[in-house]
């Protein structure tokens, strides 16, 4: 049977030393992950347990091929937050937290790009964040890294720079609810998927970028992405 409208784009991403690609199948993202990025959004990170928004699969960006992306509109306050990356290889219900790093493919550094004064309106307002955060290419996301070839990191330093200049400095060992944490408790509320993407939540330091801003992000062991603002 003839589809009546073109399917869209499958959206992939590279990984690393390999001549594959990873199919994007949807983007799952934590919120407030870290204490004291928690903190700077006016949140107690000790009351909360982990809560996820989504991104659609038309945010990620693959930024081992990709070096920017454009300044969103109806926004005046655009915001980079730099995130551990989880991609899901194999699917599962009620992963049990001892088994869940089985259900990892790899990992890569990300960026989370917010529409940070759009995100506090709807949360202020109790309304959903979707403008805020579920847009498209709001995910750049560098090169997946495959847990059988470098494991899986429970610390490695985290850090990010705009114009040369630091704005985000961690560690991975800092997360309030680890990885196998984040799959387990996803997986109590939906079946999860191979190609599924869990961006981990962010330190703190995040801050607004400008067009023609040059980001910078890394996470030790999975490399650096490089991501200019463009008008």
């Amino acid at each position: 049977m003839k589809l009546a409208l073109e399917a869209p784009p499958l959206h992939t991403l590279t990984v690393a030393g390999r001549d594959e690609r990873f199919p994007v199948n949807r983007v799952f993202c934590v919120g407030r992950n870290y204490a004291a990025h928690a903190r700077e959004m006016g949140k107690d990170p000790d009351r909360e347990p982990p809560f996820f928004f989504m991104k659609p699969a038309a945010a990620v960006v693959d930024a081992a091929s990709t070096t920017s992306v454009p300044y969103p509109p109806k926004t005046k306050n655009y915001h980079h937050e730099i995130e551990l990356v989880v991609a899901i290889g194999r699917g599962g219900r009620d992963i049990p937290i001892a088994s869940a790093l089985d259900h990892v493919y790899g990992y890569a550094v990300g960026l989370d790009m917010t529409r940070r004064d759009l995100q506090l309106e709807a949360r202020d307002k109790g309304r959903p964040w979707e403008f805020g955060k579920s847009f498209a290419l709001s995910a750049p996301i560098g090169s997946l890294h495959r847990a059988q070839d470098i494991g899986h990191p429970s610390a490695a330093e985290i850090t990010l720079t705009v114009n040369g200049q630091p704005r985000q400095s961690s560690d991975i060992a800092k997360l309030i609810w680890s990885v196998s944490e984040c799959v387990a408790y996803l997986s109590e509320y939906e079946a999860l998927e191979p190609g599924d993407i869990i961006m981990t939540g962010t330190p703190e330091g995040v801050n607004a970028v400008v067009a023609g801003d040059v980001m910078r992000g890394e996470v030790q062991g999975l490399g650096a992405i490089e991501v200019r603002v463009t008008g």
